[in-house]
């Protein structure tokens, strides 16, 4: 089989996926890339956005070389298909975003009415900020007073209201551009339902009017469902503080029963933890001949984990095969999102048992012991549990565990950072005045088999660091960021030397990890809580977002809103939007006007930091702040 690397072009830039690729080669595995290479030529059409499957007149495809314009079968023209489905992958994106937040409410509430054994209100200070500022009575009880922020917050969901929350974190200015351009979000079911209502067959043909609508969808999750998702997660298991971890394949132990807890809900990954504290299975752990219990994280569950538990990373997105082929794991634990359905088969070619755990998510292969609220805490430890009993049935001599972990330090709330800094915003706007930070930049996403694995999320951000620009990161750019070493405290060492001596002085390293995709909302909190500080607008700021290897509908969706809040968004992955003039113009231009922001596509890291940079410099200079 021909797989998508040479020579001169790697699968990764990292040696831990690259000897697990080769190792899965030699047992004859089949891995994400080996299923991209067999996929190669992929469908032109599909990339343009110029196939439609929206109704089963079609399949539809318009020929974007032929003689004449083409229509689809209902006569829908290349800019409506391509709009239409666009705007579908943006709402896809926030629904799932969202739906992560409502379980999230979900079970707060029922922990306030004590249904939910396992969970607790771990930051009450937290409970009651937010209590207050949707309307709760703040002389109520706890538990009191988390069932109605959670009924409130339920309502956020509907169209009793009419507005989000959330959205009166921004400034005014913001707002008022919302309402001129007839985007503010208005309830985050209501844009999700209007939005797969527009582009059904029949109904909104405008091209521009369908887009107009994508950025609301936007922005009910950005301001409403995963905001919901990252505020009551610190809620429940407590806003994250700095903690010092551990990256890479090499946080595997050859001589632990290792779990891997994999997808992008804390919920059950955070009673696995519980359960292997117990006194009880790490005694019988010990009888089968374990020295211990490892808990590893992949993806954004892990990233959960990480920044309020201290549970070190083995990877992101395309390392989750790579994994179990180590041979090392007794159990994989998944909740939903970014779970690749290839990982049933995989398992099954070592003792590892696959569990999934969402009643919304099955996969093949998989053991489904669904979880809810009441049964969380007995489900970790049966997990827990079973993965102590199958270290029994490990192959000694099919592990590998090919290279010795990274150190990182993870956990940089928004809160984290005010405290740094003296409970003000006033040392890094005065840094950023001063010239010593220029700007900073969100540097978020997944990853991607049509980029070198890492590559574009490492050489953006080291470039952009050297430029004295402090870099935001979530997700697997997160975790990227810390096996290229960006994340310990020597890391200020590779920053200019403005970064350089804030980070000395502070003690931080030049990239802060804010969480997992749904926490690219305390990004925009920061950005929003920068602006109102200053008493300007976000987009006048010097601030950029980036997603260098994105692939999900929930990036696609993650990079609207950014651009609705007034952030320059620059994606390393081209949009399946070039098949229509119209859209890509919209896209890459006509936004600037009623937002103040545009999207830009550069699929050459370097290339796109230098992009970054002149944006920031821009921004200094149109601030009246010095220039370079």
């Amino acid at each position: 089989m021909d797989h998508p690397a040479s020579p001169d072009k790697p699968l990764s830039i990292h040696p831990d996926t690259l000897a697990i690729v080769d190792k899965a080669r030699a047992e004859g595995l089949e891995t994400v890339w080996d299923r991209a290479a067999a996929q190669e030529p992929q469908c032109g059409f599909c990339e343009l956005g110029l196939s439609c499957r929206i109704c089963v007149m079609g399949p539809c495809r318009i020929d974007p070389f032929g003689d004449s314009p083409q229509r689809g079968i209902c006569g829908a023209d290349a800019h409506i298909m391509v709009a239409r489905n666009l705007a579908r992958m943006i709402a896809a994106g926030a629904a799932s975003h969202s739906d992560h937040g409502r379980d999230l409410v979900e079970t707060l509430l029922a922990v306030s009415e004590s249904r939910a054994p396992g969970y607790k209100i771990a930051d009450a200070a937290k409970l009651d900020r937010l209590a207050a500022e949707f309307g709760v009575a703040a002389e109520l009880a706890p538990l009191a007073k988390a069932k109605e922020l959670a009924l409130a917050m339920m309502e956020e969901y509907g169209i009793k209201k009419g507005y989000l929350t959330f959205t009166r974190r921004l400034p005014a200015a913001r707002l008022e551009k919302w309402r001129t351009l007839g985007i503010e979000p208005r309830g985050i079911d209501w844009e999700v339902t209007e939005m797969m209502h527009r582009t059904h067959m029949g109904v909104d043909n405008d091209p521009v009017n369908l887009l107009v609508q994508a950025l609301r969808v936007a922005l009910s999750d950005g301001w409403g469902g995963s905001m919901i998702a990252t505020e009551v997660s610190d809620i429940l298991f407590g806003t994250p503080q700095p903690v010092a971890s551990q990256v890479n394949l090499g946080v595997l132990k050859a001589d632990q029963v290792n779990i891997i807890l994999h997808g992008h809900s804390p919920l059950v990954s955070d009673t696995v933890a519980q359960a292997a504290q117990d006194p009880q299975l790490l005694a019988r752990a010990r009888e089968l001949g374990a020295a211990g219990l490892n808990l590893v994280g992949l993806c954004c569950t892990g990233n959960e984990v990480l920044m309020r538990r201290g549970i070190p990373m083995a990877g992101n997105h395309l390392v989750q095969e790579l994994a179990l082929v180590t041979g090392a794991v007794e159990a994989m634990v998944v909740d939903y999102q970014c779970i690749m359905p290839s990982l049933g088969d995989l398992a099954a070619c070592y003792h590892t048992k696959f569990y999934s755990t969402s009643p919304k998510a099955k996969f093949p292969g998989a053991t489904h012991l669904p979880f809810s609220p009441e049964n969380a805490q007995a489900l970790g430890r049966q997990l827990v549990a079973q993965a102590v009993e199958d270290f029994a049935r490990r192959r000694p001599e099919r592990v590998l565990i090919p290279v010795t972990p990274v150190s990182q330090i993870s956990g940089f709330s928004v809160e984290v950072i005010q405290t740094a800094l003296g409970g003000t915003w006033d040392p890094l706007l005065n840094a950023i005045k001063a010239g010593q930070v220029r700007g900073a930049v969100g540097v978020v996403g997944c990853n991607n088999p049509k980029v070198v694995h890492d590559y574009g999320h490492t050489t953006l951000t080291r470039k952009l660091i050297e430029a004295d620009i402090l870099i935001l990161d979530t997700g697997c750019a997160a975790v990227a960021h810390a096996k290229a070493g960006f994340k310990q405290l020597e890391a200020a060492a590779l920053a200019g030397p403005g970064l350089r001596a804030v980070c000395q002085a502070l003690g931080i390293p030049p990239v802060l990890h804010m969480g997992s995709c749904v926490d690219n909302t305390r990004i925009i909190n920061l950005v929003a809580a920068l602006a109102q500080a200053l008493g300007v607008d976000l987009d006048q700021l010097p601030v950029a977002a980036a997603a260098p290897e994105w692939y999900s509908e929930k990036a696609a969706t993650i990079a609207s809103y950014a651009v609705a809040c007034g952030i320059y968004t620059v994606l390393g992955v081209t949009p399946p939007v070039l098949g229509s003039s119209a859209v890509t113009d919209l896209l890459l231009n006509g936004l600037q006007g009623p937002l103040g922001a545009t999207f830009a596509v550069e699929p050459d890291p370097a290339k796109a930091a230098d992009l970054i940079i002149n944006h920031v410099e821009a921004k200094r200079r149109a601030l009246g702040l010095e220039a370079r």
